[in-house]
């Protein structure tokens, strides 16, 4: 078996225990734990799909060992709808009752944070936190339709409101904070009856919710929490390398990583490690850009960029390819993720950096392959050409030549005589050379470089 062929094995088999070993990586939970203690978890960032599965596993978990109460501590600029909406049915599901507690000091609620904690049995909030501004933002960049936006608003102001009612809080915060991007500070969200208390700390809270009520199926039930015991759940490594992947920065450096390897695959085939690190790195960031508000048409401009780079070593274009893309490379970008929201942006210092390290390399490596490609070959039998040696004898149309030490068959156009100086013109199929006489001034300087013939 060829060696790249048994390293390429190698690696994809490496690859498949790894996806095998983070199939079966055991949950965030661990055997023997306190079953009394109140399940925790901390979201601190955006809300994404892989906070969202995070959330509703430990979640879940939290109901199958019937734990008297759940807590979500949130610090959040907001997130995906779809995100907000999964957590939210979870634990509008949940037999335990949910605690939203927005921490610690100067932390917020915001957006679909915000709607996350009116789904909640339970508001606190610390000192110094605010909730609310939850007006919908259209992603994805461009002009929005007037009437499809206000489709969009209105769905979030019902269900907005929807959320306040079940939970007995008032649907015209819920309005406002949707409708007009209203945000309250802890000791409004308190005053308005939106916020259950203020609370230093999760051993504070905890001991503050004792003795409240809350509703499971028209049943009213009461938190017992004084004493609890916190179990802090924490995402496995599994989940911690894919909420890194879901960043819209680091998604966008595995594509290029990825466009660029299987760019250098093509251009120089037979290399293979490239090819296979470059769709390694294109398939995660793939499974990145599920998560964020992706422009494909950007996508393509990328692409687009890359085939103009191979085409440079095809057609001569004296630059122009090359010009065009990185002009493509460099618009791709900028559309790829446009939206007001900054976490679902890439920052412009990085699309300028990459831009210009991806445009310089595969530069620096087409002129490389280019002067491969062209150079004279210095081994085997195509490097005869432009050699000169000496004719040795001449049978007819056939001439014996003596060069580098070895005695050929050739033919020449012209009439030759023994001693005569010949350049090989061409090495054919037969492995006869076609060779034609050396003028005597070039044989001289032939001489004087050393070239001639012993």
């Amino acid at each position: 078996m060829p060696k790249h062929a048994l390293s390429t094995y190698l690696l994809l088999l490496s690859l498949l225990a790894l996806v095998s070993l983070a199939a079966g990586s055991p949950g965030t939970a661990a055997l023997g734990e306190d079953r009394s203690a109140v399940e925790a978890v901390r979201v601190a960032g955006p809300i994404t799909p892989v906070v969202a599965d995070f959330v509703s596993e430990a979640l879940s978990e939290a109901n199958a060992r019937n734990a008297p109460a759940f807590l979500l501590q949130i610090d959040t600029p907001g997130g995906l709808d779809s995100s907000m909406r999964q957590m939210i049915q979870a634990i509008l599901q949940s037999r335990s009752p949910v605690v939203v507690y927005v921490a610690p000091a100067g932390a917020r609620a915001a957006s679909a944070g915000a709607l996350i904690a009116l789904s909640a049995d339970f508001i606190a909030m610390a000192p110094g936190t605010s909730i609310g501004a939850a007006h919908p933002v259209a992603i994805g960049g461009g002009a929005q339709n007037e009437v499809m936006m206000d489709k969009v608003l209105n769905d979030a102001v019902s269900y907005a409101r929807s959320l306040a009612e079940k939970r007995g809080r008032s649907t015209q915060w819920a309005e406002d904070i949707v409708r007009n991007s209203y945000s309250s500070s802890a000791r409004e969200a308190e005053a308005y009856g939106i916020s259950d208390l203020e609370a230093e700390s999760p051993e504070h809270l905890l001991s503050a919710l004792t003795g409240r009520t809350y509703l499971r199926d028209g049943a009213v039930l009461l938190l017992d929490l004084e004493g609890r015991t916190i179990a802090w759940q924490q995402m496995d490594w599994r989940q911690e390398i894919l909420a890194v992947i879901s960043n819209p920065n680091v998604a966008y450096l595995l594509m290029m990583l990825g466009v660029l390897g299987i760019f250098f695959e093509i251009s120089q085939p037979g290399v293979i490690l490239p090819g296979v690190l470059g769709a390694m790195a294109l398939l995660l960031a793939l499974f990145g850009f599920q998560a964020l508000p992706v422009n494909y048409v950007g996508f393509m401009l990328i692409l687009l960029a890359m085939i103009l780079f191979i085409l440079e070593v095809k057609v001569v274009s004296f630059g122009m390819l090359t010009v065009a893309g990185v002009v493509a490379m460099s618009l791709g970008s900028l559309m790829l993720m446009d939206s007001h929201e900054p976490f679902v942006r890439i920052s412009r210092a990085i699309i300028a950096l990459t831009v210009a390290t991806v445009s310089l390399l595969s530069v620096f490596v087409l002129v490389m392959v280019s002067r491969i490609q062209r150079r004279q070959s210095v081994t085997g039998v195509g490097a005869m050409v432009g050699e000169t040696g000496g004719v040795v004898s001449v049978d007819g149309q056939w001439v014996r030549v003596f060069i580098h030490g070895e005695s050929w068959r050739a033919r020449s156009p012209l009439a030759l005589s023994p001693g005569d100086e010949v350049r090989v013109q061409a090495v054919g199929e037969d492995m006869i050379l076609s060779v034609a006489p050396v003028l005597p001034e070039q044989g001289a300087e032939l001489r004087a470089e050393g070239k001639g013939s012993g």
